[in-house]
């Protein structure tokens, strides 16, 4: 009998808003706006995660929800370990809206 028992496939969402420990697993599932992509990685970088959904930090901000209500922004070089307590889900914001007038002559 093996003491780390390996799930499958983990819902990073369900396990947060449940207070639960997220255990090792073969895959991650997580949300990034409205969507779902499961990822084989528990760590990915801020970058990565963008890419899962077809996006790039030069045009998106990452932005991770911790349960609780809280968000914190993720630089692009930034790693996110999914298996960390409070991991819920991320949101994108896109940067020309949000960024000001930074390109004035």
């Amino acid at each position: 009998m093996s003491e780390t028992q390996i799930v499958d496939e983990v819902d990073i969402e369900e396990y947060a808003k449940s207070g639960r420990a997220v255990p090792t697993a073969r895959r991650y599932r997580i949300r990034i706006d409205k969507e779902q992509r499961v990822t084989d990685k528990p760590e990915l970088t801020g970058r990565e995660i963008l890419a899962l959904v077809g996006k790039t930090p030069e045009h998106f901000i990452l932005s991770q929800k911790l349960r609780g209500g809280q968000a914190k922004t993720i630089g692009p070089a930034e790693i996110v370990n999914l298996r960390e307590p409070g991991v819920e889900r991320f949101m994108t914001i896109p940067r020309d809206a949000t960024e000001g007038a930074s390109h004035a002559a």
